[in-house]
């Protein structure tokens, strides 16, 4: 399994493993940075590679697969992979072994989306360091005052 940072590698453990007890929502919560309102609603839209399974009392039981799981679930949103997508990707793996091109495609297809992203927020990035350029020089000279001013009222609109 390929160990390299920031890659889970969840669609190719055991998602069914508990480990020694397994971790509660709040455990999870605290592994995973998300709320327990996050982590339930990723159960419900079905982005869970398995049903969580619940303890004797009725509450669920996480595994570690299912925290790493969580885990890149959650980049991939943060990342703007819409939820029905990041639903087709986990049925995807959830189905087992061959159609890994399938969910190739799709990774591609989003990491093109995200570095689209990227490229358009460069861009946004350097009108902005041009403006702060702009207003450190004249704040620093003294020059500010005007800057961006409301237009004097027009001729029109004088009493």
């Amino acid at each position: 399994m390929d160990t390299s940072a920031g890659d889970t590698g969840a669609d190719e453990t055991d998602a069914g493993g508990t480990g020694a007890g397994g971790l509660c929502i709040g455990e999870a919560v605290r592994a995973t940075g998300m709320s327990v309102d996050t982590l339930r609603f990723f159960e419900r839209e079905g982005l869970l590679l398995r049903p969580v399974p619940r303890n004797a009392a009725g509450r669920r039981v996480y595994g570690q697969a299912d925290v790493d799981w969580l885990l890149l679930v959650g980049r991939l949103r943060a990342s703007g992979m819409p939820v029905a997508t990041v639903g087709h990707f986990a049925e995807l793996v959830r189905s087992g072994p061959g159609n890994e091109a399938l969910r190739l495609e799709l990774l591609r297809e989003h990491e093109r989306a995200v570095r689209a992203r990227i490229a358009a927020l460069g861009a946004d990035l350097e009108i902005i360091r041009r403006k702060v350029a702009v207003y450190e020089r004249h704040v620093s000279e003294g020059t500010a005052a005007g800057l961006w001013a409301p237009l004097p009222p027009s001729p029109a609109d004088a009493p």
